[in-house]
């Protein structure tokens, strides 16, 4: 069974900004704002590796990440648990890396991380409890970020 619905694929791929979470060899928390995070199947996103040399040798030493995607503006987004593969060379590599292209990505990329999913869940703003609609949650914030 799929981990990743169509629905999260397409959030994930419209979003693209992925706030990836590792522990340091000091078993300190590492947070890094990934935007090239998309969906790469039903089990699986991927980042690459443009400007992550702490995240990367993070993952080198544990491979366990979570990754939060978040629409700022409608206060919803999903966090995912999973198991990191770092890619820098081979078939694989070279495929996803064709897929960034396709995309736009002109960056240069030594790695690529293929993260197997365990644990998709959505999350939400509190807002949402106090029984504001989205509508009403994507005015004020737009407000907010797009003052007249």
């Amino acid at each position: 069974m799929p981990t990743l619905t169509q629905e999260i694929k397409d959030f994930v791929n419209k979003q693209r900004m992925g706030y990836v979470a590792t522990i340091s060899p000091a078993n300190k928390p590492n947070l890094s704002p990934k935007g090239t995070t998309i969906a790469w199947d039903d089990n699986h996103l991927v980042f690459s590796g443009i400007r992550s040399d702490q995240t990367i040798s993070n993952l080198e030493i544990n491979p366990n990440l979570e990754i939060n995607v978040v629409d700022p503006i409608r206060r919803k987004g999903y966090r995912f648990q999973g198991t990191a593969k770092i890619l820098s060379d081979g078939e694989e590599f070279e495929k996803i890396l064709s897929h960034y292209r396709t995309l736009g990505v002109k960056s240069k990329m030594k790695t690529i991380v293929l993260v197997a999913i365990d644990v998709a869940k959505e999350i939400t703003s509190p807002l949402y409890d106090l029984g504001l609609t989205e509508q009403e949650i994507v005015s004020e914030w737009k407000k907010r970020y797009f003052p007249d």
